[in-house]
Order: structure tokens, then C-alpha cells, then sequence
């Protein structure tokens, strides 16, 4: 798959996941927030908790599910980019915060690239890791 063809691909599963989330209640703060320290996919309020959500699409489970490749390297990328975030914006004393991830994985052979999202497993894993841990 080209890169072009994986970021379209990237794009999509996070307006699903966006879309995912705000049907659950959060409001989206910002989306595809990039800085010197790494990106976030997702930052979101849900009550009075600030949310990073990483959002990852596994197409091909013989390589493990989504979820399982949010390694601790990508967990601390992620943390850092937070940290930045939340310095940047002068948060880092008044917010509670928590880590989630909206993994996907292909349930058939459609989803994600414009067919179903009945396709696609979804899981939400709430405060998937910390940044004390």
C-alpha cells in the first residue's frame, strides 16, 4: 500500500473514531495535533477529563489487532506530545487526564476504506495506560 493510500486510510479511521467517541458523549478539542515531541490523534473532553486518544486500523490480523501495537515506545511518544500539549496550553495544573485507544480491526472485507463500518470491530479502551505508569 502507498503511503498516500495509508494516510487516506489513516484519515478515515480517525473521522470514524471521532465520530465513534462524540456519539458517546466526548467533545472534540483538537484533532491531528502535532508538535516537536510527536502527535495525537485525537484530544477530546469527556466531562471535565481531558482525553488522548491514539486510533489505530489493523487491516490484516495475522500481525496482531490494533490494539496490540500501541507499544510502550508509542505509549511514551504519545505521553510526551500530551505533556507538550498540556505546557503549551497552560493545563498543566487544572485538568484530569487519561490515555484512551480506539482500536479497529477488520471484522469482513469491507470497512474503514468506504464500504461498512459494521466491518470493523471496535474497541475503546479507557485509560489504556498512564503517564505514572
Amino acid at each position: 500500500m502507498s503511503t498516500e493510500a495509508g494516510k487516506t486510510r489513516g484519515d478515515r479511521a480517525e473521522r470514524q473514531a471521532q465520530r465513534y467517541l462524540s456519539a458517546r458523549g466526548l467533545l472534540t478539542v483538537k484533532q491531528n495535533y502535532r508538535c516537536k515531541m510527536g502527535e495525537i490523534d485525537l484530544i477530546m473532553r469527556d466531562g471535565d477529563t481531558l482525553v488522548f486518544v491514539e486510533v489505530r486500523f489493523r487491516d490484516n490480523p495475522d500481525y496482531g489487532t490494533a490494539a496490540e501495537t500501541v507499544t510502550p515506545r508509542k505509549q511514551q511518544k504519545i505521553i510526551r506530545a500530551a505533556k507538550y500539549y498540556l505546557q503549551s496550553e497552560g493545563l498543566t495544573e487544572k485538568v484530569s487526564c487519561r490515555f484512551d485507544v480506539l482500536a479497529m480491526d477488520r471484522a469482513s472485507g469491507d470497512g474503514i476504506d468506504g464500504q461498512t463500518e459494521a466491518a470493523v470491530k471496535t474497541q475503546w479502551l479507557q485509560d489504556a495506560f498512564s503517564a505514572y505508569g
